[in-house]
Parts: structure tokens; sequence; C-alpha cells
């Protein structure tokens, strides 16, 4: 049981970090550090773009319109420490 927690854990801290990554990533796109038009910036951002779209897109629905500010990976991230350190408590 102990290596299916440890499975789970590894899952979970990946997408904790793809997250992350695809927020930087967004910023400088947006910023024009970066620049879409560079094939492998382009493949990199359609990827965390395709992995982490699914789980933000219901966030963003719930979350009011803050102008600009998305803050729909922030919630995610809680979410996904939360089911982490529940998941922890209960199984171990």
């Amino acid at each position: 049981m102990y290596s299916f927690l440890a499975l789970v854990d590894t899952i979970i801290s990946l997408y904790i970090w793809a997250l992350i990554i695809s927020a930087i990533l967004s910023w400088l796109v947006a910023f024009n550090v970066v620049n879409t038009s560079n094939r492998v910036v382009y493949m990199i951002g359609d990827f965390l773009y395709r992995i982490t779209e699914p789980a933000l897109r219901p966030i963003r629905q719930i979350l009011p319109n803050l102008g600009g500010i998305d803050i729909s990976p922030i919630v995610l991230i809680l979410l996904l420490v939360f089911l982490k350190n529940l998941m922890f408590e209960y199984l171990a």
C-alpha cells in the first residue's frame, strides 16, 4: 500500500510542478520574453496547456472575474496539496 501512496504522491507533485511551469510560461509569453513562434517553446506551451486546462477550466467557471488575474492555478495547487495530505492521513 505504501508503494501506491508514493506513486500517487509523485504524480500529484509532478502535476503541481506542471501547473507552476505553465503559469510562469504564460507570464513569459504575455510579457514577450519568449516567443511562441519558436517551435520548442510552442510545443512545451501546448503540452502544458493540454495537461493543465482540463483541471483549471471548471475552477475558472466557479471563481469570480478578478480583472485579468487568474488565481485558478493557486486554487488547484491548494486542492491538490489538501488531497495529498488527506490521502496520507487516512490511508497511511
